[in-house]
This record gives C-alpha cells, structure tokens and sequence, in this order.
C-alpha cells in the first residue's frame, strides 16, 4: 500500500510539473523583466531573421542563436540580458551558451507573448 501511494504520489507531481505554466526564468529572480529593461536590460530575440522580420518585442535586437557564441563580446557590458524566441527552447540555449561564457544576470524570458506580458 505504501508502494501504491509512492508511485501516485510521484504520478501526480510529474503531471503537475509538465502542466505548470511557463514563465520566465530568470538567474536573477528578485527583479522582474520589466525592470531589468528599465535598468537598461538588453532584450535580444534568438530566432532567425526571418521570424524575427515577421514580429517581435519592441527595442529588441536580433542575435539568432547560432550566432549567439560568437557574438559573446556584445553582451559583456550589459548590466542584464534577456533571451526570447518562439517557445523557450532557443532562449534557454542562448541562456546557457552565456552564462557558460561568464555573462551573468541572463534571463529566459521565454517567447513573445510572455516577454509582453512581463513588460506591461
């Protein structure tokens, strides 16, 4: 019985860990997106030029991510930086490939929708 508990309980955390919402994720957890960019955050969208033609987050560069290694140099002086792109996966790529290379205060905003809702 106490197996059959383990394996439910470890059931229902599993599924309530693949169901959460996303949000961004963040090194620096104690300030919001909004005021790393008020603090003169650099918002940079990791996706590919031509996604990045067809929308995204004011005042955003686009840096896509197979550039992102070495374009390291660009990042060095900004006080915070924020990856996005369409589902959090290249974002998170980005996040890791800068912080591996020393840049610290990344964070993984995610994708549009939830860069713009972190910014209202």
């Amino acid at each position: 019985m106490k197996t059959l508990g383990s394996i439910l309980l470890f059931v229902l955390f599993f599924t309530f860990q693949c169901t959460a919402p996303q949000t961004a994720d963040s090194s620096t957890q104690q300030i919001t997106i909004k005021e790393q960019v008020q603090k003169g955050a650099m918002l940079v969208d990791v996706r590919t030029p031509q996604e990045f033609a067809d929308g995204s987050v004011s005042g955003a560069v686009n840096i896509p991510l197979d550039e992102v290694q070495n374009r390291v140099g660009e990042f060095r002086d900004k006080p915070y930086v924020v990856v996005f792109c369409k589902t959090g996966n290249r974002s998170g790529q980005a996040k890791q490939i800068l912080e591996k290379n020393g840049i610290k205060n990344v964070t993984n905003g995610i994708n549009v929708s939830t860069m713009e809702k972190e910014l209202q």
